[in-house]
């Protein structure tokens, strides 16, 4: 039987011990729907396309959502998202960080980023190796006007899902030798496991919005 949104923020809370955010993924969904999330009390919502979230910031401003961006970033549009958005979860390089940092300093704010890693390198994912995080590391946490707060996973898909928990683990204890806050991890098909893990955010769509239109 499918838990209801509100009970499934209910069974987080539990799960988490009331210590992880839930990142409502509203890519692709209808206003209405943000809207009735927002109802039951969700405030923090994910978007990955640039336009999309903030066409959706617009029509929703009478709303107090603490918006994230979770897609893949190219450097033209960060003149958009820098200042639009609580936290950047998707910061995948050096250059990334720096137009960050530069747009971040030209509006006289401070961003909250979190930095991606591809810990199974895949092709097909964007994100920091651990060696290239350790290269690049002293640099990008030195920027100005920049706080990285913590880092990002997406790990591969497996049919069993016990099978991420490596991927999950190996972000914590990448997290706590940098001295950082967040893990941004776990999805609809995941969570528990991230949870387990020490998770602080999970971006979960699907299961709680239902199936896009």
């Amino acid at each position: 039987m499918t838990k209801s949104p509100q009970s499934l923020l209910q069974e987080i809370e539990v799960l988490s011990n009331n210590k992880a955010q839930v990142i409502a993924v509203s890519k692709l969904q209808s206003l209405d729907r943000i809207k009735s999330l927002y109802q039951i009390g969700q405030r923090s919502f994910a978007e990955n396309y640039v336009q999309e979230a903030l066409d959706k910031q617009s029509q929703l401003n009478e709303l107090k959502i603490e918006w994230h961006f979770i897609g893949s970033l190219q450097k033209n549009k960060v003149k958009n998202v820098v200042g639009a958005f609580h936290l950047i979860h998707s910061v995948d390089s050096l250059p990334l960080a720096q137009k960050i940092s530069q747009k971040a300093g030209e509006l006289g704010i401070s961003q909250k980023i979190l930095l991606q890693l591809n810990l199974a390198q895949e092709l097909t994912k964007s994100g920091f190796s651990e060696i290239e995080l350790r290269k690049v590391w002293n640099e990008i946490s030195k920027l100005p006007n920049l706080v990285v707060q913590g880092l990002m996973t997406m790990p591969p898909l497996f049919p069993e899902h016990e099978k991420v928990r490596p991927y999950f683990r190996r972000l914590r204890e990448i997290r706590d030798e940098l001295l950082l806050q967040e893990l941004s991890m776990g999805t609809s098909s995941d969570y528990k496991i991230a949870l387990e893990e020490g998770a602080t955010m999970i971006r979960l769509g699907t299961i709680l919005f239902g199936e896009r239109n």
